[in-house]
């Protein structure tokens, strides 16, 4: 209890709203239930820890339906302000779907595929991951956030390199670490900065008091704004920011690679976008240019080092969607550097391409697993023919790639890189738009030449190709098959996804 002027008493107990909290803790809890059942689970019955991890995804995400209204909020100041810790709106909501889709998706590509993996630990980290990334989107104020994030990406290093005695593995986690290490270092001293700048870490008190900082301190607020953007930009895997994305990948088990394309991209611009539109748009003239330049270097590195990408090299399909999700971040950037210009209502678009992308990205992911599992080394080349040996297989993966291309039938992919494009002609970024469209042009160069080796003949070229037919496990023909039903129920009906572009999630 505190005493106040007039001698009446508030409390500073509250009450926790639980449903609010309750995805995250879901999947927070199952995990611990994981690690501890793995001391008395027989190794002969270790895949019911992956079919129970896929059980607490499942809840988890059925607890979002009674938050549809998105309005509840806990952990909150009792005392003047009613600044809150804990949110659930609908930008909440969307994210929290996306990235507990994600992990469960990605439950169903390891199943089968964690032989030769502890079982006990991977399913531990992995929901420990997913528990850290539902609770980002919804935290307001920067511990919170930061906490969230570090939760979401410290089991994400030991996922990596969970393979043990593979020297790709612990390459790809070592880089990975460094890279994510340093850009938490100066996303803490940013954060520090902008605390001891306005004495508070609300990212709504934050916003109020940037309005109206000391001239002593001014500089100090620059500073720790654009040291918190830089750090986010390594988390987005935004160019130069994006060296550790081809290696990681690369080296991480497949499922892992995609969890990070789709769900560990989700975080770093959940955590952008309410640093950048919640606690600091009294800085949109600085961080709004500095996100559109960053926005055109990304998806123009990401693009040409795609084109690259030799079609018999080990591994390079995985090399050429890890290049293909850097210049895919360059165009999530878009519509946050539109919103320095034309308000908040250009995130919905950031939020619309990004589950088009989360669907699409984690079906191709899926399909390689599939050919990986016949096909160790991963090249396009082992592509070839895939038609004639997978026919289903060949024509998802042909239509995951032109959503990703944006020409049809994955009308999905052509309508959200629409509305990525108006929004930077809506926001005055002319530029930016045409270096947008000159990329998109680019990147149909690669995605076409895939698409159109599943078809080849398999003999063209005087090579043997194996037809040998492998039985396919039961969760990853799931995961092909829900990606797939997905992208083309939102190509026969894209205004289910774009409608977030129209609408203001905060």
């Amino acid at each position: 209890m505190v005493q106040s002027a007039a001698g009446s008493t508030t409390s500073l107990v509250q009450s926790v709203d639980w449903l609010a909290i309750a995805p995250p803790v879901v999947v927070a809890a199952v995990a611990l239930v994981v690690l501890v059942a793995d001391l008395f689970v027989p190794a002969a019955r270790k895949p019911l820890l992956g079919y129970g991890a896929v059980a607490g995804l499942v809840a988890a995400l059925a607890l979002l339906i009674p938050l549809h209204g998105g309005d509840r909020s806990t952990f909150c100041l009792t005392t003047g302000t009613r600044a809150c810790s804990y949110t659930a709106d609908h930008f909440t909501l969307v994210i929290q779907a996306l990235v507990l889709g994600g992990a469960l998706l990605t439950a169903l590509l390891s199943i089968g595929d964690t032989r030769k993996l502890p079982a006990g630990e991977f399913w531990f980290l992995l929901l420990s991951s997913a528990a850290g990334a539902a609770l980002l989107p919804a935290a307001r104020d920067l511990a919170t956030l930061v906490v969230a994030l570090e939760v979401a990406s410290l089991p994400a290093f030991a996922l990596v390199g969970i393979k043990r005695g593979d020297r790709r593995s612990s390459e790809a986690a070592l880089k990975f670490f460094l890279s994510s290490v340093v850009a938490t270092a100066v996303m803490l001293l940013g954060v520090s900065f902008v605390y001891a700048a306005t004495g508070t870490l609300h990212l709504t008190e934050i916003a109020a008091r940037l309005d109206d900082v000391p001239g002593q301190l001014s500089t100090l607020a620059q500073a720790g704004v654009a040291l918190t953007l830089v750090g986010f930009a390594f988390k987005t895997a935004a160019a130069p920011f994006h060296f550790w994305v081809p290696d990681t990948y690369v080296g991480a088990p497949l499922p892992i690679a995609a969890y990070l394309s789709v769900v560990g991209k989700a975080v770093g611009f959940s955590g952008l976008i309410l640093v950048t539109v919640v606690a600091f748009p009294s800085y949109a003239d600085v961080w709004g240019p500095a996100l559109a330049v960053l926005a055109a270097l990304t998806m123009t590195v990401g693009n040409v080092a795609a084109l690259r990408q030799s079609a018999t090299r080990a591994r390079s399909a995985v090399r050429l969607l890890a290049w293909s999700s850097v210049a895919q971040a360059g165009y999530l950037l878009v519509p946050i550097a539109a919103a320095a210009y034309a308000g908040d209502r250009q995130i919905g678009s950031t939020v619309a391409y990004a589950l088009m992308y989360a669907v699409v990205n984690l079906g191709a992911f899926a399909v390689a697993a599939l050919v990986a599992r016949t096909h160790p080394g991963n090249r396009i080349a082992d592509y070839r023919g895939l038609y004639a040996t997978r026919p289903l297989a060949a024509l998802a993966m042909g239509f995951f790639l032109l959503c990703l291309a944006g020409l049809p039938p994955g009308i999905i992919g052509l309508f959200a890189k629409v509305t990525v494009f108006s929004s930077a002609v809506d926001a005055g970024l002319g530029w930016l738009a045409v270096v947008m469209a000159v990329n998109v042009v680019i990147a149909l160069y690669y995605y076409l030449q895939w698409t159109a080796t599943l078809f080849r003949s398999p003999a063209e070229d005087g090579t043997e190709q194996s037809v040998t037919r492998h039985r396919t496990p039961a969760p990853l023909t799931v995961a092909i098959v829900l990606t797939a039903v997905a992208g083309i129920a939102l190509s026969g009906a894209p205004q289910t996804v774009l409608r977030f572009a129209d609408i203001n999630l905060f």
